[in-house]
């Protein structure tokens, strides 16, 4: 099982995020090449680099296995400021360019919301944009999310997301499913099976390089997008555990995204990363009833 979490780009930049990857016991990870929320970005030192290589060579990661996550400040889907749009394609590019200076082959990309637009509009910006930054010489493939439809949210339904790939000039695009923000936008995971069928009726069952492994703290086809720590949701353990060992999608990486654990019962002031005894979980494929009390006595 190729199975990891969203890690950090501290200081040490990829080096540093492959040090927590291997302190969970992972072989796969997830980072932002920078804050989420803003556009500060720090230059890329290939010595760190070099050193994060050679030391996922040594602990045979791979870099398939390795995915870069797009900025939330990307919003493709709104035109009604061209300059914010513009801006938006832009930094997309330049987290394309930094991807490629890290030898990452997978940055995932939340598609968009329309915001005052239909949905319509939104995607056909969505397509237009992509169409600017997606070419066959891309050595970094963008990963289209799967999400549970919240607000104006584009690409909740495969249908939009399958408008969105088949406007895509290049075919050198794919697919980034999100086990929380589908049962969100509706799609019963039970029979994982079952879905993958009706994912193939509609898209290539191929075009997965990413599951984000997250159970949801809502009922199936909330449109809310709250995740919850594995087997702690509405997903369950047991679900969840057939997903990440579905042979269809054996050598997909799977990367956790659930909450950090709080210190102490209802307090924020001190998180933990759930992801080790997570990861564990999901390795042995048996429930820890205590997770949360576990990780607490784990980090104090």
């Amino acid at each position: 099982m190729y199975i990891g979490s969203h890690v950090k780009f501290n200081e040490e930049q990829f080096l540093g995020a492959v040090k927590e990857c291997l302190s969970y016991n992972a072989n796969a990870l997830m980072f932002y090449t920078g804050a989420p929320q803003n556009t500060r970005r720090s230059k890329i030192d290939n010595n760190l680099t070099k050193k994060a290589l050679e030391l996922m060579q040594e602990n045979n990661i791979c870099m398939e296995n390795v995915i870069v996550h797009a900025p939330y400040i990307i919003n493709l889907a709104n035109k009604e400021k061209l300059e914010s749009w513009n801006f938006s394609i832009s930094f997309l590019k330049n987290e394309l360019s930094r991807c490629e200076d890290l030898g990452v082959k997978y940055l995932v990309l939340h598609p968009g919301s329309s915001v005052n637009l239909s949905k319509e509009e939104g995607i056909s910006n969505i397509i237009e944009a992509l169409n600017y930054v997606v070419n066959d010489n891309n050595k970094c493939m963008i990963l289209l999310e799967t999400m549970a439809g919240k607000g104006s949210e584009c690409g909740a339904s495969l249908e939009e997301i399958k408008t969105i790939l088949d406007g895509v000039n290049s075919k050198n695009i794919g697919i980034c499913l999100d086990t929380c923000h589908l049962n969100d936008a509706g799609y019963e995971l039970d029979n994982f099976d079952e879905f993958l069928d009706n994912f193939s009726k509609i898209l290539d069952i191929n075009l997965i390089k990413c599951i984000h492994v997250n159970d949801s703290k809502n009922i199936c086809g909330s449109h809310k997008d709250r995740h919850e720590n594995i087997g702690l949701g509405t997903l369950g353990f047991d679900t969840i555990l057939k997903i990440v060992n579905n042979d269809k999608l054996k050598d997909v990486p799977k990367i956790l995204e659930t909450p950090y654990v709080n210190a102490l019962e209802n307090s924020k002031e001190l998180l933990y990363p759930p992801y080790k005894f997570e990861i564990e979980m999901l390795r042995k494929g048996i429930f820890n009833d205590n997770l949360k009390e576990d990780i607490r006595n784990y980090y104090k």
